[in-house]
């Protein structure tokens, strides 16, 4: 946004100037007349100028909304043009409802680029990487199709239900990832500086230690000495692991054996297939057509496996084939796939039957995480409280013993 200093007279004839803020010169003539202020002479203030562009050019392209905060501004943005408000002043809502600085900054770089003629996927596109492809290719069907309000709608509902996705499956997660993480390190530590100095009392003794004492001792003894070498190759392994992984070929070996690992593929396929069977129902229900949908809503696709699969689908379709019968060809995705689709190819509803698919795979992996959960606990709870058994096992046998051979 920048300032401009005015001349000019009212509808009176009185003579009036002033400073107003607006995103260009064309657009803050427009503004005034919508004032009934009639301009004589308008100029640009340089300081203020030069000042917008820095911040446009600190700012564009670095601001990152996630899903949750994304889905709200869309949500918000729609509602306003539903109720017939301007554009325009509908960035401005959005600018003064943001809490963060940066998001302000970015409504209001969008509202400048629209006051200027730009259209709202153009302006989008300005910000980088903040407005995924996806959401500016339904923003632009929107504007031609003069629903904007309506896509947003349908915008906001698929963002909302994939934050909704990902937060529930992050919340399945947390728990057995941070219960292990503390039960492993209160393992170490226990092994590593209380065992040795209770192991050196029973030395100590000169009795014959049984088994489990010595398998303790031993244990305790390697990882005192050489436990940070075992950290340093485990470093090791995992880097090399990863830039493996960055590899094409790397890439598709280990996203292929993520898939065959049992339970946990198929969340993984069930995952991958909920979102692109949602995205692909969505960009179609708001008019994108097939062939562009399906290229976007493979670039969605996060495991190389599936992502190559969905490309050759979508160059056999571009060849007149079957969508249904590709995508049961190809295996990768679960039947119920390739049957609703055939359904939707046969009935005209392909959008409709893609996002009942998506419903389904988020019913599965509500349930499937749900049993993993509750079965994950007590079997960790039990891993735990054997090893610690062993532990006070090992550390007390010597104990009685001795007390044995004193009575």
């Amino acid at each position: 946004m920048a300032l401009f200093d005015y001349t000019g007279f009212d509808q009176k004839g009185k003579n009036t100037k002033g400073t107003i803020e607006a995103g260009g010169k064309r657009a803050a003539l427009e503004k005034l007349r919508r004032q009934d202020i009639y301009v004589s002479n308008i100029t640009e203030q340089r300081r203020r100028r030069s000042e917008s562009k820095l911040a446009q050019f600190m700012h564009t392209g670095s601001v990152r909304l996630n899903t949750a905060e994304l889905a709200t501004s869309t949500r918000l943005l729609a509602t306003l043009l539903e109720a017939g408000v301007p554009l325009d002043e509908s960035l401005v809502y959005l600018a003064e409802q943001s809490e963060k600085g940066a998001h302000r900054r970015l409504f209001e770089q969008i509202r400048a680029s629209v006051l200027q003629g730009i259209s709202l996927h153009k302006a989008m596109e300005e910000q980088g990487k903040t407005f995924p492809q996806m959401y500016r290719h339904m923003v632009q069907v929107g504007e031609s199709s003069g629903s904007l309000d309506k896509v947003l709608m349908r915008l906001a509902d698929f963002l909302e239900e994939q934050a909704r996705l990902k937060s529930k499956t992050l919340a399945a997660l947390a728990y057995p990832a941070l219960m292990a993480l503390v039960g492993t390190g209160v393992l170490l530590f226990l092994v590593t500086f209380v065992v040795p100095k209770v192991t050196r009392m029973l030395t100590d003794m000169g009795q014959t230690l049984p088994g489990p004492t010595r398998f303790l001792i031993a244990t305790s003894d390697f990882l005192s000495a050489y436990g940070w070498i075992c950290l340093l190759l485990l470093g090791l392994g995992i880097a090399a692991l990863l830039r493996y992984r960055t590899t094409a070929k790397g890439r598709l070996k280990l996203d292929g054996l993520i898939l065959k690992v049992p339970l946990f593929g198929n969340i993984v396929r069930s995952i991958a297939t909920a979102r692109f069977s949602r995205t692909l129902g969505t960009l179609l229900q708001s008019g994108v057509p097939l062939l562009q949908a399906l290229e976007i809503s493979n670039s969605l696709l996060q495991n190389s496996c599936l992502h190559q699969s969905m490309a050759r689908c979508s160059k056999a379709v571009r060849e007149g084939a079957s969508l249904a019968q590709q995508i049961r060809e190809a295996a990768l995705f679960p039947p119920l796939m390739a049957q609703m689709t055939a359904i939707g190819e046969r009935s005209g509803n392909i959008d409709t039957m893609l996002l009942k698919v998506a419903d389904n795979q988020e019913r599965e992996i509500d349930i499937t995480l749900g049993g993993l959960l509750s079965l994950l606990e007590p079997v960790m709870i039990l891993v735990m409280g054997t090893v610690i058994g062993f532990i006070v096992l090992a550390v007390l046998l010597p104990i009685f013993q001795a007390s044995q051979g004193l009575g």
